[in-house]
């Protein structure tokens, strides 16, 4: 955590780390990235919808882990946190949550305006990048990005089981 930390003092790691921070500031670019979605590619309208539902859920439910578990954020020797946060709790990573959730329910997708490309890669490297960035920020420990990303994840997961009907794709 500590290596992390100090490469905040290169001035566009900082900024870098910011603007993710800022970004993701209760799931913002995520739901924004879904509503798009939803709004630009019709054919998938319902999936880009059920979608950012399940980053909203999983972001609802790291806040409410949150209440109950009242872990503080670190407190970094000689160094203030890059960013202001929106609590006093950092376990479990809410930024994580969301983004892992995006990248797996919305990365998936197809959409017609990039040629049926899907937007998985991208969303993922950017999801990660969310991730490191709250450690570089200083507002996380380790244990609490990978603890909301694990959440993002099976918050999509249970969100997508169900019944499954003969001839008909999940999703």
């Amino acid at each position: 955590m500590y290596a992390l930390g100090e490469t905040a003092a290169d001035a566009r790691v900082a900024g870098a780390a910011r603007a993710l921070s800022w970004s993701g500031e209760h799931a913002a670019v995520w739901l924004l990235v879904g509503l798009a979605g939803a709004a630009t590619d019709r054919t998938q309208r319902e999936r880009w919808l059920k979608g950012t539902g399940l980053v909203g859920a999983a972001h609802l439910a790291s806040m409410g882990i949150k209440r109950v578990v009242r872990r503080p954020r670190p407190g970094l020797a000689g160094r203030a946190p890059l960013v202001r946060t929106a609590g006093r709790h950092s376990f479990p990573s809410s930024h994580a949550a969301s983004a892992s959730a995006a990248a797996l329910a919305l990365g998936g997708l197809r959409h017609r305006s990039l040629g049926g490309a899907r937007h998985g890669t991208p969303l993922a490297a950017l999801a990660a990048l969310m991730c490191v960035s709250r450690l570089i920020a200083g507002v996380h420990y380790p244990s609490d990005v990978l603890a909301g990303a694990a959440l993002g994840a099976l918050t999509v997961r249970l969100g997508t089981r169900g019944p499954r009907r003969r001839g008909l794709p999940d999703g």
